[in-house]
């Protein structure tokens, strides 16, 4: 009996280290091809026209910056920077603070209908925001908050399925002597939240935000929707505009991509790790 015991538990090791072989090799394959899209990318915003149509897949025989000038001062592609910027910035405050808040009064306090609120964000979760995309604009006109970086900004804060999972887990492992300690010295509970909370808080903080901001900021369908004046464009719609005539703007299609990368490839190169973090933070519980 000790021998078959060996002997199937050798042949799930096996298994196991085939299963994570192919699963290493095929992340590692996905890897290797985004990162030749994206260097491909790059290369491509800095050559010619006539050179983007003569030498796709190749190295550019001259690099130029035209590409760039033409984008962000002709084109006015700063103004679509600036106003990806702002709705980014206000989408990115209203949304953590009402996700903290609203995951440490349901994580902290017992009252009625408690994990009834906890299971309708969890379910919030398998439907994307666009599904409802029908009742938010009849909402938005009603409310005269189309065409307006403000009101976008609280549609994505209302998306807050994922940040409030994040900070509930968090918040759940949160060490309640703590808590009850500040109460004894007569803290008020927004002192508390403020002051005790918010701080420890500050890696799952700093991980919701990069998350957040990378979908917001790659986002096209909502503002497509909400942000229809020319001057409210952001990025991600200035770089819709020159799919009109795609291949006459092939080389400003490239740079506007570039541009709109960069930003998101800085985040993830420099604070992966900490995205990491504050994912597991609250994982190991007190």
């Amino acid at each position: 009996m000790k021998r078959k015991r060996n002997i199937h538990e050798l042949n799930d090791s096996r298994a196991s280290s085939i299963t994570k072989g192919i699963i290493s090799g095929v992340l590692i394959l996905y890897s290797f091809i985004a990162i030749y899209l994206i260097g491909l990318s790059f290369l491509n915003a800095f050559k010619t026209r006539s050179d983007l149509i003569n030498n796709t897949m190749g190295w550019p025989h001259k690099f130029v910056f035209e590409n760039f000038r033409v984008v962000l001062i002709e084109d006015n592609f700063i103004r679509n920077l600036v106003n990806s910027l702002v709705l980014v910035g206000l989408s990115l405050v209203l949304l953590i603070i009402v996700s903290s808040s609203l995951a440490y009064g349901i994580a902290m306090f017992e009252f009625r209908g408690k994990s009834f609120l906890q299971t309708y964000f969890l379910v919030g979760l398998m439907f994307p925001i666009q599904l409802g995309i029908l009742p938010l604009f009849v909402i938005m006109t009603r409310l005269h908050l189309n065409n307006s970086l403000l009101g976008l900004s609280l549609i994505y804060a209302a998306n807050l399925s994922f940040s409030f999972t994040v900070f509930s887990k968090f918040f759940h492992s949160f060490p309640k002597a703590l808590l009850e300690a500040a109460r004894i010295d007569g803290a008020s509970e927004l002192d508390i939240f403020m002051r005790i909370v918010l701080p420890v808080t500050r890696p799952v903080i700093f991980t919701v935000a990069l998350l957040n901001f990378v979908m917001i900021w790659n986002d096209f369908y909502m503002p497509l929707v909400f942000l229809t004046k020319s001057t409210l464009k952001t990025l991600t719609l200035g770089i819709y505009t020159y799919t009109a005539d795609f291949l006459a703007n092939w080389n400003k299609v490239f740079a506007g991509v570039t541009i709109a990368l960069l930003p998101i490839i800085v985040i993830y190169f420099f604070f992966s790790d900490r995205i990491t973090a504050g994912l597991t933070s609250g994982s190991v519980k007190e």
